[in-house]
């Protein structure tokens, strides 16, 4: 229970307002929770920063999901988990819907390279 934090709390209340499809909730949550969560925790950082991107996505902010994802995309390399890239493989999939957007079309190659 030690790492159930006023942090984490945030993180979780995000990532459900994230699943319910409800943008508007989850972005100012997960923006919040996760200017406070430190880079050293990059396997989870890229994780939490993956729905953040989602939300984005719901809301049809296509070049905020794309820096999210960038983002998390350079917080999970070399990470010893499989997860964060799992995780982010539907997101850069609905991506690929807006390829004619230049910052998507670079974040593909970016992720494909």
């Amino acid at each position: 229970m030690a790492w159930v934090d006023h942090t984490e709390i945030q993180i979780m209340s995000g990532r459900c307002w994230t699943e319910l499809r409800r943008p508007l909730r989850a972005v100012p949550a997960l923006e919040q929770a996760l200017a406070r969560y430190d880079d050293s925790h990059a396997r989870d950082k890229a994780l939490y920063l993956s729905w953040l991107a989602d939300a984005y996505l719901s809301a049809g902010e296509i070049e905020q999901a794309v820096l999210v994802v960038d983002r998390a995309l350079d917080l999970s390399d070399g990470v010893a988990s499989v997860r964060p890239r799992r995780r982010l493989a539907p997101l850069l999939k609905n991506l690929g819907e807006h390829r004619g957007v230049p910052a998507v079309s670079e974040l593909l190659d970016k992720a494909a390279g």
